[in-house]
């Protein structure tokens, strides 16, 4: 590994020469144990600690197969998944690792007493396995988290729902929170050279999540002078969102719920902040009633900032403390885009409100090639940023969860991996040069 990490950190801006290194037969990597799959049976969600349950542990190298890449990982991030499979919540993915370890031969590699997770990376290739013609050794990628296995005819319009859809490190093996990682070739791109490894990691999942979500046609499909209502707006999900209505043209209202937070929201370039902390909006009478006239106080206060328009699209994803306010505050027509379910999966709302007003649900869920390439390609253009605030060291990423957990966190957390500091890999320092305050908006918020 030592002789590897020398060779990517020789130069940022010359193509590594990594060709001819020997492939190191273990490697480092955070993983959950199976045997301590039922270690927080009895605690409350949120009081389970990510730090007791994700190790940093030397596991094999994992056989190269067809179609495949070994990727040496600079730098990685923090997602929601990793805090469910740390908490294993809503269920332990050792479900989903026996279940893939079922499909072929090939697979069965993923079925281990371990889990290695992560489903972010930015790292350089090191070895491609037979059939792959688009990406060879030296090549500096990132990694979108679509696996995927393309043998069934469902797949081939949107691999999205090919039956065999899966995300990588939370359902697969062998994710990006570690030293090396293995992907499907098809899950590679090129790493934006105006970024560091820290910066270009943080982006994938939420960056690709948001723009199906949003943007792309198996989603909200927005258009100019929408009126999007943003939850969560400046945290992973929520900060790409809110570029992208920005940029699309759309008119973003983000929620949030904190001034800090507000002023992040608008430091992006967003005008329309509600900090629901301090308005004190409380949706939920008690565990099990809602409280329509919070609706009715949210929508007013939404019509304030928009001149009187209620909300066109809604970006979802809290789940259960918010879905009766989104789908209330949504026109008649609009849409409710929704993904994840942070704060509890059983979505309750009142009907009348959605099926009287012609109202849409859509369900979405991170993307599929084309639309990671082109939420990459934004990124890689300057139209959209990172949004990370935070690095921890590999042997820390329990605390990152944790953060990440609690909610306590900006933006995106990143983990350095093999990178030895932050600030490392950026190739185009004169592109960078042209957004390195936009770039830097989150950092240590």
């Amino acid at each position: 590994m030592k002789d590897i990490l020398e060779a990517i950190l020789a130069s940022d801006t010359e193509r590594p020469d990594v060709a001819g290194l020997p492939i190191p037969e273990s490697y480092k990597g955070i993983v959950v144990r199976k045997d301590e799959q039922n270690m927080f049976e009895g605690v409350p969600s949120k009081e389970k600690d990510p730090r007791k349950s994700l190790h940093l542990d030397e596991v094999p190298t994992p056989e190269l197969g067809p179609g495949e890449a070994l990727v040496a990982v600079m730098a990685s991030s923090v997602n929601y998944n990793t805090v469910w499979t740390s908490i294993f919540e809503p269920v332990s993915t050792f479900g989903f690792l026996e279940r893939y370890g079922r499909v072929s031969e090939l697979t069965k590699r993923h079925d281990q007493p371990y889990h290695v997770v992560g489903s972010d990376l930015a790292g350089v290739v090191l070895k491609v396995g037979p059939g792959v013609s688009k990406w060879k050794a030296g090549d500096r990628v990132v990694a979108h988290c679509l696996s995927v296995e393309l043998e069934d005819a469902m797949g081939h319009d949107d691999t999205m729902m090919d039956p065999q859809q899966r995300i990588w490190g939370f359902e697969t093996n062998f994710g990006g929170l570690a030293e090396l990682a293995l992907v499907k070739a098809n899950q590679l791109m090129p790493k934006p050279d105006h970024l560091s490894w820290e910066e270009a990691a943080s982006p994938g999942l939420v960056n690709s999540t948001a723009y199906r979500q949003l943007v792309s046609h198996n989603g909200a499909n927005m258009k100019q002078g929408d009126v999007v209502l943003i939850w969560g707006a400046s945290g992973g999900l929520g900060s790409y969102a809110t570029q992208m209505a920005l940029a699309g043209g759309a008119i973003p209202v983000c929620v949030v719920s904190s001034p800090d937070k507000v002023e992040i929201c608008k430091s992006l370039g967003a005008e329309h902040v509600i900090d629901r902390a301090a308005e004190g909006y409380k949706f939920w009478k008690n565990e099990n009633e809602q409280d329509p006239k919070e609706w009715q106080r949210f929508g007013k206060k939404i019509r304030e900032l928009t001149g009187g328009e209620d909300i066109d699209i809604v970006f979802e994803h809290p789940g259960r403390e918010t879905f009766g306010a989104s789908i209330y505050v949504t026109r008649r027509g609009g849409i409710i885009t929704t993904c994840a379910s942070t704060s509890g999966y059983i979505h309750q709302y009142d009907n009348r409100y959605f099926w009287m007003n012609l109202k849409r649900i859509i369900g979405s869920h991170f993307a599929n090639y084309r639309e990671a390439w082109e939420a990459n390609r934004l990124i890689d253009k300057g139209i959209i940023h990172p949004t990370l605030s935070k690095t921890y060291a590999l042997a820390d990423t329990g605390q990152a969860a944790l953060d990440v957990h609690r909610n306590v966190h900006q933006g995106k957390v990143g983990v350095l991996c093999l990178a030895p500091s932050e600030g490392l890999g950026v190739a185009n320092p004169e592109k960078r040069a042209k957004f390195e305050d936009k770039i830097n908006r989150f950092r240590n918020v």
